[in-house]
Parts: structure tokens; sequence; C-alpha cells
């Protein structure tokens, strides 16, 4: 079956493990987009790869003193693992090493560009350490961004996200010695991007995007979209297989768009007009302008990403999440720690959309305690009443009375902007993770309240109906909470009896057949209990 959305996620370079601040970006949000489109039984596929060719790479080896490669094998291995701990659930990972036809693949697209002259020869300077015989690029360069005076590395600057030549950032000095840098004059290969401002400005108008990334294209076209050097003489990469530069490598940014077109399986067809991208900030350059350029090069007639999904920095303690400099909180560890549901709820409930958001440790406790005491807190009570009252089964009873009335009426609406907060067009992962809060709150409070029938002399018809009300809320959350809290409602549905997945719709709120016989969990249903 073709996929009518590709969801898309950057190939996170393995320079280091998967952090806090990564699965706060693009991934997490992206797997639950997925599961949303898949419950709502739209065929879609989520798709990425491993970035095995970065700069930073190389770096991270020049400083373990190992190969590239092994740096390389050895965090493939520890990213994937992040991703299945957290329940980032991929259709499709593209392992460069490990995918024979991969180099080829990429030399291809590189070699059909070439030939049509929209990659051409140029002699451009470059910084250039004497002292490490090296050419400084990428990782291997720092100096102040031409454009907003930050300390940048080459290609791109992190604050502003607009892109650099390498040679013209200020006082540029080696990376590895941290010596003033000469610039050389050197022929590599480059992509005027000039030539594309007008099918830039089309995509610009009809994809969604949000108005900063907008800024940031507005503001390069003003300024005259540059030439960007697409291969670079450095000996860790994809080789060029051009004539002339065999011993270049391909800039990892450009070896990113045929990665994409390889992650889409040939049974899904051709990329779909819905692809929604999902990406930090500061690859806006890339995402937004090179790759689009990429793709309609190679296919005229292809169909370019229909939504762009930005994140901004995560921050931890008020500071920049680094590999290189390893200021990071370890994914694997958290997820250790506090299990994939704690991990997925706190950050897209603290996802840093359109401004920066700060990571702490004593936060994440905070959303585990929320999650072990109000959410499972809630279920636990629920179903031990059912044990202790109704003798562990579902009451034959259905809800009713102006209190069910009222509450089942928040619940549809709740479930209404819930669904929209899923959506492709809506999509807004902290809107989602509140409104899952208000429906646990209002079936928490409705019990509370309810309660106290069971001491009326003649309430326990309406006692049990308020317990069945509360299990047709629980019931619910099999489905409405699942593209967040996948793990959590899995573990529910089972104790109900239930099959896991299902809409995102008010139809869930539906009780467990009458008689299903419920076990207390010995466990929390949401969230992790940690160990003494």
């Amino acid at each position: 079956m073709s996929a009518r959305v590709w969801i898309t996620v950057p190939q996170p370079a393995t320079n280091g493990e998967m952090h806090i601040g990564h699965l706060a970006g693009p991934y997490i949000a992206a797997d639950v987009l997925h599961r949303f489109l898949r419950a709502e039984n739209v065929p879609s596929v989520l798709t990425t790869g491993l970035d095995i060719t970065e700069s930073h790479v190389a770096m991270r080896a020049l400083k373990e003193g190992v190969k590239p490669i092994e740096a390389a094998d050895e965090y493939c291995g520890l990213i994937v693992r992040a991703w299945s701990e957290a329940a980032i659930d991929f259709d499709e990972i593209v392992v460069p090493q490990r995918d024979p036809g991969y180099e080829s693949f990429v030399q291809r697209f590189f070699g059909r560009l070439y030939e049509q002259g929209v990659i051409v020869p140029r002699t451009r300077p470059l910084p250039y350490c004497a002292k490490c015989e090296r050419w400084l690029h990428d990782a291997y360069v720092s100096g102040g961004c031409p454009h907003c005076g930050s300390e940048s590395g080459g290609s791109i600057c992190e604050i502003c996200s607009m892109p650099n030549d390498n040679a013209d950032l200020t006082a540029p000095r080696c990376a590895i010695c941290e010596r003033p840098a000469q610039l050389r004059s050197c022929e590599r290969l480059f992509l005027p991007l000039a030539p594309f401002e007008q099918r830039l400005a089309e995509f610009w108008e009809q994809a969604d995007m949000t108005p900063q990334v907008r800024a940031l294209c507005e503001n390069l076209t003003a300024e005259g979209l540059p030439e960007l050097a697409v291969s670079h003489p450095v000996d860790w990469g994809v080789p060029t297989a051009v004539p002339g530069f065999d011993d270049q490598r391909i800039l990892p940014w450009v070896e990113m768009a045929p990665s994409y077109l390889r992650q889409l399986p040939a049974s899904h067809g051709p990329p779909p007009a819905d692809t929604v991208q999902f990406f930090g900030i500061d690859n806006s350059f890339f995402q937004a302008v090179l790759i689009p350029v990429l793709f309609s090069a190679y296919a005229p007639a292809g169909n370019l990403p229909s939504k762009l999904v930005t994140n901004e920095f995560y921050l931890l303690n008020g500071a920049k999440f680094s590999t290189s400099r390893r200021h990071v909180v370890w994914a694997l560890e958290a997820l250790d720690a506090f299990g994939a549901d704690t991990v997925r709820f706190h950050v897209l409930a603290d996802r840093p959309t359109g401004r920066q958001t700060s990571f702490t440790a004593a936060e994440l406790e905070r959303t585990s305690d929320h999650l072990r005491h109000r959410w499972s807190g809630w279920l636990h009570r629920l179903l031990t009443a059912v044990e202790s009252d109704c003798g562990g089964v579902v009451p034959d009873l259905p809800p009713s009375g102006p209190a069910w009335s009222e509450l089942a009426g928040r619940l549809r609406r709740c479930v209404a902007e819930l669904s929209e907060a899923y959506s492709i067009n809506g999509f807004d992962p902290r809107r989602a993770t509140a409104l899952l809060d208000e429906i646990v709150a209002c079936a928490e409070d409705f019990g509370h309240v309810q309660a106290h029938h069971r001491d009326r002399p003649q309430g326990r018809s309406a006692y049990e109906q308020a317990l069945v009300a509360q299990l047709a809320v629980a019931a619910g959350l099999t489905a409405w909470a699942a593209p967040v809290l996948p793990r959590g409602a899995e573990r529910l549905a089972a104790l109900l009896g239930l099959p896991h997945f299902g809409p995102v719709h008010v139809d869930a709120l539906r009780p467990p057949v009458p008689g299903t016989r419920l076990p207390v969990p010995a466990e929390p249903v949401f969230g992790k209990r940690r160990s003494a």
C-alpha cells in the first residue's frame, strides 16, 4: 500500500549517544503524529537514517583515538537502542554502513546533478591549518558568524540558522589545535542556489511552516541566495565520484537528500504529496532551502514537503545541550530511570515550540510523580473499588445521571480538541498533554465526588454507575493517550481486556463488557516505579 503521509526526521550525527534534547526535538513528536495517523487508518510511514559522515563524527574519533567508522558503529547502536527504549516506532532506519547500495545511490544522485550543471566547480578561499596540515570546514573550524557575530562552526550558525562559507567566518581558527587559520584557494564543487529562487518561493508559499522559518527564508533571499560548497578535501565521507574531485567528499547535508529517498521503501511509491518534515530550528536552512533545491533538481516533477514542523533548542539547566561538549543528559540513562512514558510525556509537555525551554532533573522527577500519583493513582483506586465493592468484575449498569452527562460533555469537547492537537494541520503535542491531563483530572474529581454514593442507604446503584463511568474514561484513555503514552496505554488496555490502539474519538468512551474481571495492578500503569 502506498503511503498517503510520509513523516521524516533528520539523521542524527553518530558522534555521541542520543540525549534528552534530541528526544524533545523532532523524534518523539514525529512518532506521536505517526501513531495518531495509524490509529486513524491513514497510511503513513515514519523514516530516518543515521549520519556517519558528519565531520563531528571524525572529530569525536580523533578525541577518542579510534577510526571514524568505529566511533560511528558504536554510537549507531546506542542511538537506535535509545529510539527503541523511547517507544519510537520507525518503519525504516537507513544505516549507511549496513546498506551495500547506499554509497553508490548517493553518488548517482550527486553525479546526476553534476551532469545537469546544477553542481559546478569553483575555486574559492577555504581556511587551512598549517600546523595540522588540514583543510578546515564544518566541525574543523570555528569563528564568528558573518551574519549575527555569534561563535559558530563552519557551514551553519546554530544561533541564527544562517549558512556561512567557512572562509567568511571572522577570525577563523582550527578547532583541533585552536591556532588561527590561513585562507588558501581551493577548488571544490559548488551548488548555486540563485537559479532555484522561483521554485523555492513557490515551495515556501505552499508549505505549512512557522513564521520563524519563513523569516529565515525571506532574509536569505533578500541577501541573495549563496553558492554552497558541496564537497570538501577530507578523507572521511562519501567520495564525490566526479572526475577531478575523486579525493573530495560530499557535504553530509547534501548526502541527506538521497538518504531521505533511500529511506522510503519502494513498496510505498514516490514521495507522497503529504510529506511532513520534523527538524530543529538550527537546521532550517538545510531543510527549507537546500534539500528542496536538491529534490527539485533531481526530480523536477516530484513532491516537496507539505509541512515543516520545527522546534527550538531544549536547554539543559539554561544552556544548550551539546553532544560534542558532553553537556547532556543521556537519553538511555533517563529512559532506564523513568521509563518511556514519563520521558515522552515530559518532553512533549515541555516541548520547545516557538521558544526555548529548559530541562531539569527535578522537573522530570515531578512529571514521574504526577503520572504515578494522579494517573496511576486514580486507576488503582478505581480498580481497587471494583475489586472490593463489585467482586472484581464490571457491573452490569450503564453510566447515567446529571453528573455523568456533564462529565461526558466535557470529555467530548476535550477529545475533539485532542484529535485536532494530534492532527497534521493542528499538530501541538504540548496542547495534547494538557488535554490528556484535563481528562484524567475530570475523571479523578468525578470519582472522588461520586464515591459518596456508597454511604447512602439507597446509593448502591448510583455508586456502581459512577464506577462504570470511570471505567469508560479509562477505556477511552487506551486510545486517547496511546500516541503520547504508548506503553501505559497498552498496559491499561490489557488490564481492561480491550484491544490496544484505536482512533482518537469519543466513541472510545465505552466501559469494558459487563462481567469482565479486572485485576488490580501491582505496578503503576502510567509511569515507572523508581528503584530505591
